[in-house]
């Protein structure tokens, strides 16, 4: 997995899922649009997290990421994610 604001700030959105899916990463991501382009336009990729949380601080973020991590890991791949302060799994 990879931060789109720590490894990949400044990249396009179709950049990103074009690098996520060559390198074999999961984009974390609360950007709506890059969001749109991995589950409604259904661009080739290896996953995606779409953190959408009401409480949008580093604390916040890490507590929920650690959730699904520790409960979900070996579901993410290859499936969009939507985490809030619940997770829910996109269906393709």
């Amino acid at each position: 997995m990879f931060s789109v604001y720590h490894q990949a700030r400044g990249l396009g959105d179709d950049s990103v899922i074009r690098k996520a899916l060559a390198e074999d990463w999961i984009p974390i991501t609360n950007d709506k649009d890059l969001g749109e382009k991995g589950y409604r336009q259904r661009r080739p990729h290896r996953g995606v997290i779409f953190l959408r949380l009401d409480d949008e601080t580093a604390p916040s973020e890490i507590r929920t990421l650690g959730h699904l991590l520790k409960n979900y890991a070996d579901q993410l791949p290859d499936r969009f994610v939507v985490a809030e302060e619940r997770v829910r799994f996109a269906r393709r």
